[in-house]
């Protein structure tokens, strides 16, 4: 007699590393078909690919050098994408009073861009200022690829960015994603589990140095955790610029987001919504 053997298979997390917008990037899908899975994992490349192309000041033909290199001379008209993002960022700008800006060359420069809806233009009104979306970009182009990911039919993933996570769906097994947060010198003693799924986390630490060994002194650290990756990485410089007590006090009054600091003592202080999480 024949075995007949089963055909139902178990979905398992097919993972691919590469470095995209020079940053180490690991995309996860959860599915029954290796083949299936790499193919979207390819359709997130390509569109990691597109947002790095479109942000990048270093490519001639993109838009934000197009924009770089009509400060203080002409508006300039962009896609509706990129200047959805950059309404976003300054809005985050004016959040943090200017401790996250994606303009640079003067001071408080954000409040030189100016930006007309009619016609999709943006002006950086000094010569000498420019645009750049290192503390947005990777964070964007992450929920990008979970879009992308979501609508060709991925119900479960995770996209890590150099550690900056977002998360959809559960694991193979049912459960929900969750991350250990640790000491930035002993990553594998975490302090808490903290629950991620369908949520998105990004991490920084504030380094110090001595001035006669310099050694590293500080291990101070921030995660913030939002619905969306391009918020949670623009929240994290702010939040370490700002310290403990205004950081938290700052994400106490807001939606959608949650931190957990760690101190140079390493205690860990955390924000209101924070307790739902773990």
């Amino acid at each position: 007699m024949q075995v007949v053997k089963s055909l139902v298979a178990k979905p398992v997390i097919h993972k691919k590393s590469m470095s995209l917008m020079g940053t180490p990037f690991e995309i996860s899908v959860v599915a029954t078909d290796a083949d299936w899975a790499a193919e979207r994992i390819q359709s997130a490349i390509a569109e990691i690919k597109r947002i790095d192309k479109l942000l990048t000041p270093l490519s001639d033909d993109s838009q934000t050098n197009i924009i770089n290199h009509n400060a203080g001379i002409a508006p300039v008209k962009i896609n509706g994408e990129l200047f959805k993002l950059i309404s976003r960022s300054l809005e985050i700008a004016e959040l943090t009073h200017g401790t996250f800006d994606i303009t640079y060359g003067t001071e408080l420069s954000y409040h030189k861009v100016v930006l007309n809806a009619a016609d999709n233009t943006v002006f950086l009104k000094e010569k000498d200022m420019r645009i750049y979306f290192g503390g947005i970009a990777k964070g964007y182009a992450a929920d990008r690829a979970k879009y992308v990911l979501q609508m060709e039919g991925v119900n479960s993933g995770v996209i890590n960015a150099a550690g900056n996570l977002v998360t959809w769906g559960t694991q193979p097994d049912g459960q929900q994603w969750t991350i250990g947060t640790a000491d930035t010198d002993q990553r594998l003693k975490p302090y808490s589990d903290f629950i991620i799924s369908n949520m998105a986390v990004a991490t920084a630490a504030k380094r110090e140095k001595t001035t006669k060994s310099m050694k590293t002194e500080s291990k101070k650290s921030v995660c913030v955790i939002s619905t969306s990756a391009e918020l949670a990485g623009a929240m994290t410089t702010p939040l370490n610029m700002l310290g403990i007590k205004a950081g938290t006090k700052l994400i106490n009054c807001l939606q959608q987001l949650a931190c957990v600091f760690i101190d140079d003592n390493d205690q860990m202080f955390t924000s209101r919504f924070m307790n739902a999480l773990s």
